[in-house]
């Protein structure tokens, strides 16, 4: 039984090393959006080239996160959490070497290999680590530091752009891998689900990732002036073949990367599905964003990082209280009240145009959405975990994180698309100002649809359950209904 307790000399080097690794690939998934003007720029890519460098990371993350949690299952967390923390610093260098955005987007899909083996780590170690008693509260803390990696990151994208240069957007990832590796090897314990004997699911995790590029680039490639239509028609064709192939080759195999009877739960198949549309409009939204600022509204890249810096400080303030305030009453408020905040955040966001005033047209709606964000991510998190036993922590979490990764990636190749921005959208700021105006509606519309899966979906908490059960379906005041019970 994990016994590590939050309050101890271990349990902090644990909370340390585990946020400290996951925040690299969390801020990686951010900081980057505020070089992109920049990038483009210097190395003279079109709007497609940067949705690449976005969107490379994020295939072969979220493609190939479900095998990096059942790795660390099998094989032990913390070995494959350190590989991976070891991985994405060499990839990262790669990418602050990059002389040309062929390059770039190569070693950013190398990137999102190494963020596939340490990110579901980083929370599964934390699973497997806590006594029962601090877990919510350190899943909270995770989260918190988590989310402020992730918010941070434009502060420090725009900080060292306007620097030492957006190569030290990537750079500053050995530095951080060179820290977080002896500390991980000295006090985090290891763990694992007793699986070593069991098969790689090498198929399964080629399947899922080429679904996620194909659809990507047909989504892409559909919005370039002139494109081939035949080779958008075929890569979208075959990214729905292939996405049907890996659901059979799942169903099929005696050991599947992704086992379908995870999803006998009811509370975590819905809060997956809230995942999808939660993170499909933060995906769109940040990435727009970070545009928005600087091609639109005039700012440097250091002055948009700071403007977003508002949800960094409410994530730092609230996030742990929030984990608190869910465990006792239930994920279903706060993941129908978090979304509907970060709806509103973003129809806030449509008075940010030409010469946007700080205090009167941005900050506004990025205080909701640092509302939202806390009453969101916590819950959203633990309740995830606390769904499925803690022997598939990995799996559970590299699960979610994939979903969150593919709608990101989903949303960031379609909603220029959807818009109608060109290639060189992002050089005329007319254009841009536009599309921006047509697309977060998008995204909160996606965000209102989320907020009504989990009013719909996610279960209301009973009165005083302390059956291993409840705890085990993701609510400690609940117990699972009857079939969910069978299929466990």
């Amino acid at each position: 039984m994990p016994d590590v307790r939050l309050a101890s000399p271990r349990g902090r080097w644990v909370l340390f090393t585990t946020v400290l690794g996951s925040s690299m690939a969390m801020l990686d998934s951010t900081v980057v959006n505020v070089a992109l003007p920049t990038i483009g720029r210097d190395l003279g890519a079109s709007l497609g080239a940067l949705q690449w460098t976005v969107n490379a990371y994020m295939v072969t993350l979220a493609g190939l996160i479900l095998l990096g949690g059942s790795l660390g299952d099998r094989y032990g967390r913390r070995r494959i959490f350190v590989l991976g923390v070891v991985w994405f610093a060499a990839a990262s260098l790669l990418c602050g070497l990059a002389p040309d955005p062929g390059v770039l987007i190569a070693a950013r899909a190398l990137q999102g290999i190494g963020g596939a083996l340490l990110t579901p780590g980083s929370l599964a170690l934390i699973q497997a680590s806590f006594h029962p008693d601090d877990r919510s509260r350190a899943v909270g803390l995770w989260s918190g530091f988590g989310g402020i990696g992730a918010a941070v990151g434009p502060f420090l994208g725009g900080w060292l752009v306007d620097g030492p240069g957006w190569r030290w957007v990537f750079l500053l990832n050995v530095p951080l891998a060179l820290l977080c590796v002896p500390v991980a090897l000295r006090h985090v314990p290891e763990s694992d689900a007793g699986r070593s004997g069991a098969r790689f699911d090498v198929l399964g995790a080629v399947l899922g990732a080429l679904a996620l590029a194909l659809l990507t680039y047909a989504l892409i490639e559909a919005g370039q002036t002139g494109h081939d239509a035949v080779a958008v028609g075929l890569s979208a064709v075959g990214g729905v073949v292939a996405a049907v192939a890996f659901v059979q080759v799942e169903r099929h195999r005696a050991d599947p990367m992704l086992p379908p009877d995870i999803f006998a739960s009811r509370q975590f198949t819905a809060v997956n599905l809230v995942t999808l549309c939660v993170y499909a409009a933060f995906g769109g939204f940040f990435f727009l964003t970070a545009l928005q600022l600087q091609v639109v509204a005039g700012y440097s890249a250091l002055q948009a990082g700071v403007a977003l810096l508002p949800t960094t400080a409410l994530m730092l303030l609230f996030s742990a209280r929030s984990g608190a305030l869910a465990d006792r009453t239930g994920p279903r408020l706060p993941l129908t009240v978090g979304p509907l905040l970060c709806a509103a955040a973003m129809l806030l966001m449509l008075r940010v145009g030409p010469d946007a005033d700080y205090l009167r047209d941005v900050l506004p709606a990025l205080l909701v959405m640092g509302a939202g964000m806390v009453a969101l991510v916590a819950p959203l998190t633990a309740t995830v975990l606390a769904s499925v036993d803690t022997s598939r922590a990995g799996l559970a979490s590299g699960i979610n994180n994939a979903a969150a990764r593919a709608a990101g990636l989903i949303a960031v190749a379609a909603l220029p698309l959807l818009t109608g921005m060109g290639p060189e959208a992002y050089r005329v700021p007319a254009a841009f100002d536009a599309a921006f105006d047509r697309a977060m509606p998008i995204c909160s519309a996606v965000l209102v649809v989320g907020a009504v899966l989990a009013f719909a979906l996610v279960r209301r908490p009973g009165p005083g359950c302390r059956r291993p059960e409840c705890r085990r379906h993701g609510n400690v005041t609940s117990p699972p209904l009857e079939g969910e019970r069978r299929g466990s």
